[in-house]
């Protein structure tokens, strides 16, 4: 198993964009996913989008000097998840998300990246779930066929406060969505309490992983603190012939604890476990 090692670039928000990323590459990582949060990660999409020639451009002629790769393009088009989410009840809004899903696919084209991820959307309190639900369905669909038209292939993370937030209704989704794939990420799950057994039949639906220590009640934890048996998850990995790349993805914000850890050391803590677990 020979899949590759990739690095957030949001890992480390307190260092200017450049110097994050030449840390990544002193980190001996090969991919870089790249965060494009509004108003909250070194690229903003509506800075990016502005000129995505030029900025994709510049972007992957960072990564090119520092021998890297895009692996990932995670855009997300709002701080909170509720004004852009995807499936939005009003109509304008559910545009403009599309618009500039459409801007990511052309931007991810221009850095060389084939997998874009976004939030699967969330559900309206207002209404029944199954409303929220059809919109999702009709939005992540239309998502998918964009990203084939683009050769990119589209990945959703079921998080925490999404339409998703159990293995079981992931599941659904991706099941309800011909060519839907999962940016896999276990915390999310396992920080409910939810065991990695429930989890691990997503596996099969994932084109992209997150990596990162947790336990009950936290989203993120140090590799000392976590449960998640990685080493079943590897080998999981393996039962699947999952071929995409495994980001280590620590965060550091003032949400659920996310800035209670040392990243810099629980990010290389990661990559070396992950090198012997994909190569053992």
């Amino acid at each position: 198993m020979t899949n590759r090692l990739a690095c957030a670039d949001f890992t480390f928000p307190l260092l200017s964009h450049q110097n994050a990323l030449t840390l990544i590459a002193m980190l001996g990582f090969e991919g870089v996913d790249i965060g494009l949060f509004e108003e909250r990660s070194h690229l903003w999409p509506s800075r990016e989008f502005a000129n995505i020639k030029k900025s994709a451009g510049l972007l992957k002629q960072k990564l090119d000097d520092l021998g890297l790769k895009a692996a990932d393009i995670f855009l997300q088009v709002a701080p909170d998840f509720e004004p852009l989410a995807i499936n939005h009840p009003d109509a304008l809004r559910r545009r403009k998300a599309r618009d500039w899903f459409s801007s990511a696919l052309e931007y991810a084209s221009q850095t060389g990246c084939h997998h874009v991820t976004t939030l699967p959307g969330i559900h309206f309190v207002e209404e029944p779930i199954s409303d929220s639900l059809a919109r999702c369905f009709d939005e992540l669909s239309w998502r998918v066929v964009e990203a084939q038209r683009c050769g990119i292939v589209f990945g959703v993370e079921a998080h925490v406060g999404s339409i998703a937030p159990t293995p079981k209704q992931a599941e659904q989704l991706v099941n309800s969505v011909p060519g839907l794939t999962l940016t896999l990420d276990y915390t999310h799950f396992t920080r409910a309490g939810i065991p990695d057994a429930e989890i691990a039949p997503l596996l099969q639906y994932a084109s992209h992983f997150h990596v990162r220590g947790a336990s009950k009640g936290r989203l993120q934890t140090s590799l000392a603190n976590n449960t998640i048996d990685y080493a079943q998850v590897a080998a999981g990995m393996k039962a699947a012939d999952y071929k995409g790349w495994v980001g280590i993805e620590y965060v550091w914000i003032d949400w659920e604890h996310c800035n209670e850890c040392d990243n810099l050391s629980e990010t290389v803590l990661y990559r070396d476990l992950f090198r012997k677990l994909l190569t053992g």
